[in-house]
């Protein structure tokens, strides 16, 4: 009789893990990566610019909502702003924070962050 309680309970307890095991499995995905777009100017006038890096991240295999998420935050020109808005960017563990085409949020985020990538591009005309 022992052993006929010890084999349901142990049939009990391994049907019940085999249940919850799909939902474990879900849970060990990996989350989404977040991008943190960090710019010293306002949307309107880098309407272009954010086309451009979401075609160059298309093309790289990663589209905006589908299988990563990015994180903008926009100074509108008030520099004072740029380090809490790279503080907060790297708060939030982004994976990359991205800081195209403006040298002071380049320097922001790498002021904020030694573990985080940051890229950025910059360039002039001389």
């Amino acid at each position: 009789m022992a052993s006929y309680i010890g084999r349901r309970k142990f049939l009990a307890t391994l049907g019940g893990a085999a249940a919850a095991w799909p939902l474990a499995a879900r849970a060990q995905q990996a989350a989404m990566p977040v991008i943190g777009f960090l710019q010293s100017g306002s949307p309107e006038p880098n309407v272009n610019r954010v086309a451009g890096f979401r075609k160059g991240l298309g093309e790289a295999g990663y589209v905006e909502g589908k299988n990563v998420a990015i994180e903008y935050r926009w100074a509108e020109s008030r520099y004072d702003r740029l380090p809490a808005m790279a503080a907060d960017l790297a708060s939030r563990k982004v994976a990359v924070i991205a800081a195209p085409a403006s040298t002071p949020a380049a320097l922001a985020a790498k002021a904020a962050t030694t573990t985080i990538p940051i890229v950025f591009a910059v360039g002039s005309e001389t």
